[in-house]
């Protein structure tokens, strides 16, 4: 179902999704029991999400109400970003404590789509971009890349390749931008430095390096083309000053910009975002858990993966949403730790019972709310 192209940046490489996602209906009951059958106590567990404020992530909050009888604690900022400032008290609410973050994407199954969802509550129905942060955050590195692709141009002269690349590009000292790394896009003329043959008005012709030489290949054309896709991750990085903001996008934005380049020359952009930004987030939350002091003498389970939002159809009220586990971080109250990688979670969450004899029933449990005797507030 779901699809990637190769990714060989080993920060993201190791992520698989096309295998590796279960339904959340699944994936919570699987992880309750997974819970259980290390010690945690029915009565006793609490959960806490780490998701980005989008309504999409109502379905997952439910299931966890359903099947640990309790209503999640609140880890998350906007973009699935973890709010390392509330271990605290959030140590203090159970005994035995479970976290999920999870940055979540869009999915549209007709288009096969990432990074888009069909807002139904909406005037129009229509679709936008899902997580919106990591979208926003998205925008400013794809223009940039996009002017790259089109104004690094491949010329065919005789027999023979060269490259012009426009001035601003070639500007390496630019407080903001696309940075080239020129030494895999141009001929240094056996170490002598770049020679540019022809200066044009807006920009200047070389020699391409051999490696950019080897991917041109054979193509038979007398006009300029753009590099486009021969543009990738090991020939620029991005450079640009991250503002404090409030909520998640300062943290999104210094997570996913050293790994941007892979990101915008992915096939699907949104996902490879919501795969780094899980990604970095793990660690970063990971080495926050491990020196908190509140959390020894408990049980603890941290697991981090991608929700990916699948756009309901008009006659269902939620997305049917999907899981894609990264890792997760295991300490006991005994002392003993362990993490688990992605293959290890995965069959540690596969090896575990869907069904859950413990769960609560919340249709039941809210008409039994509302029949219950009125408790009169007193102010005296």
């Amino acid at each position: 179902m779901y699809t990637q192209s190769p990714i060989t940046d080993p920060r993201l490489a190791e992520f698989r999704i096309d295998d590796r996602v279960m339904r959340y209906s699944q994936f919570v009951p699987r992880l309750y029991n997974l819970c259980k059958s290390h010690g945690f106590r029915p009565g006793f567990t609490l959960p806490s999400r780490a998701f980005c404020s989008d309504e999409s992530q109502g379905y997952p909050v439910i299931l966890l109400a359903k099947h640990f009888g309790v209503f999640p604690f609140n880890h998350g900022r906007t973009g699935g970003i973890m709010a390392i400032d509330r271990h605290g008290p959030f140590s203090h609410h159970g005994e035995d404590l479970v976290i999920i973050q999870a940055s979540h994407v869009g999915y549209e199954p007709e288009q096969k789509k990432y990074g888009i969802y069909r807002r139904g509550r909406t005037e129009n129905g229509g679709y936008c971009p899902n997580c919106g942060l990591i979208a926003s955050v998205l925008s400013w590195y794809q223009q940039e890349f996009e002017h790259a692709c089109n104004n690094i141009r491949l010329i065919r002269q005789g027999q023979e390749w060269l490259i012009a690349i426009d001035n601003q590009l070639l500007d390496n000292q630019r407080s903001a931008g696309l940075i080239l790394h020129l030494d895999q896009l141009i001929d240094n003329n056996g170490g002598r430095g770049f020679r540019p043959l022809r200066s044009l008005s807006t920009a200047r012709v070389f020699r391409p390096a051999e490696n950019l030489l080897a991917q041109i290949g054979a193509e038979e054309t007398e006009q300029p083309i753009p590099i486009c896709s021969r543009l990738t991750p090991d020939m620029f990085y991005f450079r640009r000053p991250i503002e404090h903001t409030s909520e998640g996008k300062a943290q999104v934005e210094r997570n996913l910009q050293p790994i941007m380049p892979t990101i915008v020359t992915s096939r699907h952009p949104s996902l490879a975002a919501a795969q780094a930004n899980t990604q970095f987030e793990f660690e970063r939350a990971y080495r926050s858990i491990v020196g908190c002091p509140e959390y020894r003498g408990k049980n603890l389970l941290f697991i981090a993966g991608i929700n990916i939002d699948i756009s309901p159809s008009p006659e269902h009220p939620f997305p049917l949403t999907d899981f894609a586990p990264w890792a997760a971080y295991l300490q006991l109250r005994d002392g003993s730790r362990r993490l688990l990688e992605q293959e290890e979670l995965w069959q540690a969450l596969s090896s575990q019972a869907t069904d859950n004899p413990d769960q609560t029933d919340l249709e039941n449990a809210i008409r039994e709310m509302n029949q219950a005797e009125e408790v009169p507030l007193e102010l005296n």
